[in-house]
């Protein structure tokens, strides 16, 4: 079964109604409509998505907060809201990045980063263009085709299923913090299952655990 990226990304993030998904994939295509509605947009691929980078960029200057929104719904509301209000953080505004492009008919990916700027872990989109690709850095407004990646060693691609999985793993570090150790458990448990390799998501489900039977 196809695995897509905006429907699973909104189901992670708590929206399980069909009439919800129906109606947030709707605003979705607004975006683009609205981002990409007149005859100047270049028809290469690169070229596409840089307009798109560029224009929302434009539409929100101050589209980026550090523990912004990350749950695509939430960014979706945020970025069709009125006025220059934060849309989201670095995965939030990576999420809503790709399943733009998906939807222009763009292939992108991810890159997840241990630490970056300020020595936390981060992500940001990849696009494959022949044997290599370009970084875009969706936090920076200057960060189309971003170099400053490029060498860091804890540098990895992931896929879709491993960006949904990072979904799950910012609701579990949430709960965490609210000492919900069971409901964090199962978000991490889930995160695990769409990335098997994610050993962060291991690791604060081992601490999850600890703490609830030091509860």
């Amino acid at each position: 079964m196809t695995f897509c990226l905006d429907i699973e990304a909104l189901i992670a993030s708590g929206v399980r109604e069909e009439e919800r998904i129906s109606r947030y994939r709707v605003e979705l295509a607004r975006i683009c409509g609205e981002v990409l509605s007149d005859a100047q947009v270049p028809t290469d691929p690169v070229g596409k998505a840089q307009t798109l980078f560029a224009r929302l960029w434009k539409r929100k200057p101050s589209r980026y907060k550090k523990r912004g929104p990350y749950r695509l719904h939430e960014v979706i509301e945020a970025e069709r809201s009125p006025g220059d209000r934060p849309v989201g953080n670095c995965l939030g505004l990576t999420l809503l990045f790709n399943v733009l492009l998906r939807r222009m008919g763009i292939k992108a990916e991810a890159v997840y980063l241990d630490q970056a700027f300020n020595a936390a872990p981060h992500v940001l989109t990849f696009l494959p263009v022949g044997t290599s690709g370009i970084d875009v850095e969706n936090i920076l407004p200057e960060g189309f085709d971003y170099k400053g990646h490029l060498q860091d060693p804890t540098r990895t691609i992931w896929g879709d299923r491993e960006l949904v999985a990072d979904i799950h793993h910012s609701i579990g570090n949430d709960l965490f913090e609210k000492r919900s150790f069971d409901e964090a458990s199962t978000h991490y448990g889930r995160a695990i299952e769409l990335n098997p390799h994610y050993e962060k998501a291991r690791l604060n489900r081992i601490m999850a655990w600890a703490e609830k039977q030091g509860k």
